[in-house]
């Protein structure tokens, strides 16, 4: 039986990873960035640049191509450089089509966590009527700012707010940068003993004072105790995942196989168990951070917004729940002799392949601790960020681990026999279930037409393989077109009217940077729900707190705005605003009293963590308009 078992698992987790890996393409596809710019802007550009330009846009033969957008730091390039002994400038570079607003310029200046005073000189711009803020005074092409301080500069550090638009529509939301400003060498100072040199720090929260920050005004750096509390953190939330729905049916087949191996057999698998595990997230870190410095905005679950993988997912698991209960023999079909070879001439290659299969299917879901963790990880060095994913693969892999070397653990296990089987086919209905949540997420990304073709192209996979495995050429070629047929439905695409209207909550009104701003600058407050439909955390918290009625109440009673950010489909602007918090992934739920610092809070909710977070607003306001 254990042979067995892991052959089924090891051949399941090869044709889903192939499956997958098939996938991806179409991830990349659908975040591609625009292409880069062939020239950058003369500091020296004429007055005629200053007029709007018509952005970049990708044309595909006659088709009306739809504008493509520039991540936000290309868009608005911002260097500083020393002018004076108390003065800097700060030059920003902006890109074509582009335009930054000068009421949204922010100065912070401080010196050891103590605000300083700081006057800026900033030159005339462009009047526009803009749709959300009225008359303003807008820059294009380029911004050169002076600031003044009123020390020596050297000590300070600064925070340089900015907000910019595309002429096409889009509006980023806003933007810190942050600077230190330190005293040079002694070479470096034999022309100018007041000389400073000046140096852009990590990406922070960009609306946390810098007074309320944990370092001061710190060039980011490597910190041993900040990496270790992170990978800790990481380790944890690996622990947890181990219990979500859709990784506990594989792990606890494991267990069951451990039941009936001898003690080294079983510490063997346990060790290649663990490996699968720990190379599968370290190749998810060195995928995340190779695309990430190619300038897309993504982070962990970002495959779960390519509609391919998320069909490619729950066929994978409709195989799985078929084979485990019993009605196709995944082991029997020789189109499958890669993953029968691979689990025969290796026992632990099963082990190793299971690892990699439930990181694959953990992809879904987020437990306490990653999303600190892991937003930390990817804004960190590539060693730092390896350090963390490869922290949270173990604590993974950690209970698997632990239980194939506990002889105490083997003892308290019940002696395998006919329950295991039960207990196997009972484990499957989980994996059904997760199966229909993604057909169910694809229907929400698509259409309700291409949730019930993808549905038919699961019924459609399952006879190609049960007909597969019943032999015969006439049989087999039968099987192949109900493979192909089934693929060509996962590949298909509806015309697609306008998604996304129908995913508001009651009450709830749709995120977006400028709306966000308005209502702060007005004084209201607000709760940002950044979620996804196929975000099992999200969901819950949505299900468990947010969509409870004392909730709902208490936002009507204090006048709280509820604003969700649907990311079910990749949106930039929304990734832009889950890394300005700090974030990699979601949930993200953010509490802004009005023009106040905003609050972020944890990623599994209660009721009083909510209730708590809400700001005592008692004066009667203006109603919001959905």
């Amino acid at each position: 039986m254990n042979r067995s078992l892991n052959l089924k698992l090891a051949l399941a987790s090869l044709v889903g990873f192939f499956t997958i890996v098939a996938s991806l393409g179409s991830v990349a596809q659908e975040r591609e960035s625009a292409p880069a710019y062939l020239s950058s802007l003369s500091p020296s550009s004429s007055s005629a640049s200053l007029l709007p330009q018509e952005p970049q846009t990708l044309t595909l033969g006659a088709a009306p191509a739809e504008p493509v957008f520039l991540p936000v730091e290309e868009a608005y390039q911002l260097a500083a450089e020393q002018v004076g002994p108390n003065e800097i400038l700060l030059l920003w570079q902006i890109q074509p089509g582009y335009y930054l607003y000068r009421h949204s310029l922010e100065f912070v200046a401080t010196r050891n966590g103590e605000p300083v005073a700081v006057s800026n000189v900033l030159p005339p711009g462009l009047e526009r009527e803009d749709e959300y803020f009225g008359k303003v005074e807008v820059y294009y092409s380029e911004l050169a700012a002076r600031l003044r301080f009123d020390a020596p500069l050297a000590g300070h550090a600064l925070e340089v707010t900015s907000q910019g638009c595309a002429d096409a529509g889009l509006c980023y939301p806003p933007r810190t940068q942050f600077f230190q400003l330190d005293a040079t060498t002694a070479a470096q100072k034999s022309a100018d003993s007041a000389s400073v040199t000046i140096t852009e720090l990590a990406a922070r929260d960009a609306r946390q004072p810098a007074a309320e920050r944990s370092t001061s005004s710190a060039p980011a750096s490597f910190s041993v105790l900040s990496l270790m509390l992170m990978a800790a953190f990481a380790f944890a939330g690996g622990l947890i995942l181990n219990l979500m729905p859709c990784v506990l049916p594989i792990l606890s087949l494991k267990v069951i196989s451990f039941t009936c191996s001898a003690p080294e057999v079983r510490r063997q698998h346990g060790v290649f168990y663990s490996l699968g595990v720990l190379c599968s997230f370290l190749a998810v870190a060195l995928l995340l951070l190779s695309l990430r410095s190619g300038g897309q905005a993504i982070g962990w679950g970002f495959q779960l917004q390519s509609t391919g993988f998320v069909v490619a997912l729950a066929y994978l698991f409709v195989v799985l729940g078929l084979s485990l209960s019993g009605l196709v023999q995944l082991g029997g079909a020789r189109f499958m002799n890669l993953g029968n070879s691979l689990a025969e001439r290796d026992g632990p290659s099963g082990s190793f392949f299971t690892g990699v299969l439930a990181v694959l299917v953990a992809s879904p879901c987020t437990a306490p601790f990653m999303g600190s963790a892991l937003g930390y990880a990817l804004v960190r060095p590539p060693f730092e960020a390896l350090v963390v994913f490869a922290a949270l693969g173990l604590g993974m892999a950690a209970p698997m681990f632990a239980l194939s070397h506990s002889e105490l653990a083997r003892r308290y296990m019940p002696k395998p026999g006919e329950w295991t089987e039960k207990l196997k086919q009972f484990l499957a209905f989980p994996l059904y279930a997760t199966a229909l949540w993604l057909f169910w997420v694809a229907g929400r990304q698509v259409g309700i037409d291409f949730m019930a073709a993808t549905l038919l192209g699961a019924l459609l996979l399952a006879l190609g393989i049960w007909l597969w495995s019943s032999g015969g050429v006439f049989i087999r070629s039968v099987s192949v077109i109900c493979l192909v047929i089934a693929t060509s439905l996962a590949l298909w695409r509806p015309e697609l009217g306008e998604p996304g209207k129908s995913r508001l909550p009651m009450g709830a009104i749709a995120y977006s940077p400028e709306r966000l701003a308005e209502l702060r600058r007005s004084g209201r407050d607000v709760f940002v729900d950044v979620t996804a439909d196929w975000c099992i955390t999200c969901l819950a918290n949505e299900r468990a707190v947010l969509a409870t009625d004392a909730v709902q109440d208490a936002f009507r009673q204090q006048d709280v705005v509820y604003m969700v950010a649907d990311w079910t489909d990749y949106d930039p602007v929304i990734a832009d605003f889950v890394e300005s918090h700090g974030r990699s992934g979601i949930p993200l739920y953010v509490v802004y009293a009005g023009e106040k610092s905003p609050k972020v809070l944890p990623q599994i909710l209660r009721k009083q963590t909510v209730l708590g977070a809400l700001p005592n607003t008692t004066q009667p306001r203006l109603a919001v308009r959905n």
